[in-house]
């Protein structure tokens, strides 16, 4: 059941990012070019996102667990480290090159983008790259 579950809110996410405009790289760079070209409509976007994350988040967490799930699945750290502000910069510098992020490059996979056949292959080194460096941090002493 959690497959089905997974599946439709995954195809409703990509269908979301398409008619958002967000599988669109031009789009995307054109609402970070503040001083040039910009467009706020992404910001409504964002916006929506964060109002229904907002509710979202009060709604399920009432619950025992999750409709699909045995349990609630939250990330263990509370802490903003060094591993986190450099991941988060290298994946805003990418965002803000490329146009994608990892989302809508997949949606834009099936729109044909050309742009998408060169970032989807480094995307997968840099996560393939992060879970390396990682799992080294965590074998290595302190």
């Amino acid at each position: 059941m959690s497959f089905v579950v997974n599946l439709a809110l995954g195809l409703l996410f990509g269908i979301g990012l398409v008619v958002s405009g967000m599988s669109d790289p031009a789009k995307v760079l054109n609402f970070l070019d503040l001083f040039g070209s910009w467009d706020p409509s992404l910001a409504f976007v964002m916006g929506g996102g964060v109002i229904t994350a907002f509710v979202g988040y009060r709604l399920v967490f009432k619950r025992q667990k999750p409709l699909a799930a045995n349990s609630f699945q939250l990330p263990a750290e509370k802490e903003i480290d060094r591993p986190i502000l450099v991941g988060s910069a290298i994946f805003g510098i990418g965002w803000g090159l490329g146009g994608f992020c990892p989302g809508p490059a997949l949606t834009a996979t099936m729109l044909g983008s050309a742009g998408t056949y060169a970032f989807l292959p480094m995307m997968f080194v840099g996560m393939w790259l992060a879970r390396t460096l990682a799992a080294r941090r965590v074998v290595a002493p302190a």
